[in-house]
């Protein structure tokens, strides 16, 4: 029942981070929104919401609590910078320097990541599951966010820079904080990163300077979409899910993240939907379906 848990978690998660992702294209699109505002606002607010619900149904010692031991202290503000700034501004800048399809291809070799980085340390070892689930979710990703068409995937090397070194802030979001959940609430270390990620990015893009005034109220839906949905439960129910499956497990089933995405794109935005990103939809399906019903043995 805590591996299926965790598996809605992560799932959930995903999907929410996803349809983000295809909401904050239409606000950067037809709203004039800029990136690097948006990146500092969604994580400023929803880390302040996360703190809150923690404060109003939670033990709220854990709040200050994870100040007072210097070694605590110091792994939610690296957590905050490294793991959490440092997912959502990567991915963005490789997005704006190239585009979305190559920086979500990139983005999610984080499992591949993962596991050698877990088989090199002797902490786990490299099985025939984990070469079908990694199989199946690179050729589902690259089907759906290609379409069969290598052509696509032309884009300057600063977009790839960007795109891999997301994967790697990726991978060191999903590693890292197992550590601190083991000792506070995921809403307490989310929440913190959120609040410290988005304090740095303020120093650089500061949030205040922006007008806003000639945006309509759909546009502020929107905006509440991508901070309350998009970030807060996006990021929220992916760190949860580690406390029910392991880290490899999390980043594949993670991998849902572009599905969504690009079926949103087909369904809300009338985008075409071509053979091959069928076939990349039934692989992403069928590798989530397998790692749920497989048991593998302790």
């Amino acid at each position: 029942m805590d591996r299926n848990k965790g598996i809605l978690l992560v799932l959930i998660g995903a999907i929410c981070w996803g349809v983000g992702g295809t909401v904050s294209q239409k606000l950067f699109q037809q709203y004039g929104i800029y990136v690097n505002w948006l990146v500092t606002v969604r994580l400023l607010i929803s880390g302040g919401l996360l703190l809150f619900v923690h404060f109003m149904t939670k033990e709220r010692a854990q709040l200050i609590g994870v100040w007072q031991k210097k070694r605590t202290a110091m792994q939610v503000l690296i957590f905050g910078v490294m793991g959490m700034l440092a997912v959502q501004y990567t991915y963005m800048a490789s997005i704006q320097l190239g585009n979305a399809a190559v920086a979500t291809l990139l983005h999610y070799t984080a499992p591949v990541m993962i596991i050698m980085y877990l088989v090199l340390r002797r902490q786990s070892t490299f099985t025939k599951r984990d070469m079908l689930t990694v199989s199946l979710a690179f050729m589902g990703m690259f089907l759906l966010l290609t379409n069969g068409s290598v052509s696509t995937l032309t884009v300057p090397f600063v977009a790839v820079v960007w795109g891999i070194l997301s994967a790697v802030a990726l991978s060191f979001y999903t590693l890292y904080p197992i550590n601190l959940l083991k000792e506070f609430d995921s809403l307490v270390v989310v929440g913190w990163a959120m609040l410290i990620g988005g304090a740095v990015l303020s120093l650089v893009h500061p949030p205040w300077k922006i007008n806003l005034s000639h945006l309509p109220v759909e546009a502020y839906v929107y905006l509440l979409f991508v901070i309350i949905f998009g970030t807060m439960i996006a990021f929220w129910f992916y760190i949860e899910s580690l406390q029910y499956l392991s880290p490899k497990e999390s980043s594949l089933i993670g991998s849902v993240e572009p599905l969504a995405a690009v079926v949103t794109t087909v369904f809300w935005l009338k985008e075409p939907f071509g053979f091959f990103q069928w076939a990349g939809t039934a692989c992403i399906v069928y590798m989530i379906l397998f790692m749920a019903l497989y048991q593998p043995k302790k």
